[in-house]
């Protein structure tokens, strides 16, 4: 059977988004569907996607279905580089795609949609991705920033040196040293457009909290995924440290900062991390359960809990330092 309408994949479509749009335009039932596209396996009662008869039904070749599927890639694709949540993606993306909504699996790498600047995670689980205007401009550039680390480093540095650069900015939002001005005005003020103040109740999400810290993140990250950097932070003599001081205290916008004492975020991550190797601490593997198996991924229920790092409730509340930096710094985890 070949269906008459052609329904093109939405890029890192869910296999079960994909099946719910073809059915939908078609009047058809998604267990029919699903028997259809699917073959049993031998010596159990699941079945699992069979890419001839999907693209026999659609009329688009497999290897196509593939590029835009990552369920069907054979082999498949490295999950500890993907989230392992499906998720919403970009609004003005999914427009494009008829027969309901669009949900996607998402390299942990892809924050934000550049060509329509919505932010796209990471998200809090089963929310709509949140549109930035001409004055967030600079967290779009983060986002090509970090795909150019990704290209250096690769994505296991990648991963790890943006999620610790969030810790940082968390830290640093929570503390607000008194001597000077910093880098959290900014993420106040991103938040602040954001969460507008006395919509909180309303708009909070995680997800916003992490893109008012993104840039300051990724330029951090910048410092923490490279090598040569990582060596002088972890190093001896001390002056070998000075330098990388410096060069956060650059990012920061900050001339001269040191970091102030054993309980800074900084000298924690010199003194205890710096001098391993960041492919020891990406995710674990995460591959989709039961991926092109008896039924493809689910997307997830809607939700306050957060993914793309160590998934943790986050409520909603003041954008204020304390409940902002706390968002960031719980929901990523240790570093």
């Amino acid at each position: 059977m070949r269906l008459p309408v052609a329904v093109p994949p939405a890029r890192h479509e869910t296999l079960a988004s994909y099946l719910a749009r073809l059915a939908n335009l078609h009047g058809l039932a998604q267990r029919e569907l699903w028997h259809q596209v699917s073959a049993p396996q031998l010596g159990t009662s699941r079945r699992a996607i069979d890419p001839g008869r999907l693209a026999a039904i659609t009329g688009r070749p497999a290897e196509h279905l593939a590029w835009a599927l990552p369920e069907l890639r054979r082999p498949g694709p490295d999950w500890q580089a993907w989230r392992h949540q499906p998720q919403p993606g970009c609004l003005r993306c999914a427009a494009r795609h008829d027969g309901g909504p669009v949900t996607r699996l998402l390299p942990h790498h892809r924050y934000l949609c550049t060509r329509h600047g919505h932010w796209i995670g990471p998200p809090d689980a089963g929310q709509p991705a949140t549109p930035l205007g001409p004055e967030l401009g600079g967290i779009v550039q983060a986002q090509r920033r970090h795909l150019r680390l990704l290209r250096r480093h690769g994505p296991a540095a990648a991963y790890d040196a943006v999620l610790t650069g969030f810790l940082v900015c968390g830290h640093l939002w929570t503390d607000q040293p008194g001597d000077w001005d910093g880098p959290w005005q900014r993420w106040t003020r991103r938040a602040e457009i954001l969460i507008p103040p006395g919509a909180e109740s309303s708009q909070f999400s995680a997800a916003r909290i992490f893109a008012a810290a993104y840039p300051e993140a990724v330029g951090l990250a910048g410092l923490i995924a490279s090598p040569a950097w990582r060596s002088l932070a972890a190093g001896e003599p001390a002056q070998q440290q000075q330098q990388f001081t410096a060069a956060i205290g650059q990012r920061l916008g900050r001339p001269g900062y040191q970091p102030a004492g054993t309980g800074d975020a900084i000298a924690h991550w010199m003194n205890t991390t710096a001098g391993s190797r960041p492919a020891d601490r990406t995710p674990p593997s995460r591959r989709p359960a039961d991926t092109g198996t008896a039924r493809p991924v689910r997307p997830p229920p809607a939700g306050r809990a957060c993914s793309g790092t160590n998934a943790a409730p986050c409520g909603s509340g003041s954008t204020g330092a304390a409940a902002a930096s706390s968002c960031i710094t719980v929901t990523s985890g240790p570093s």
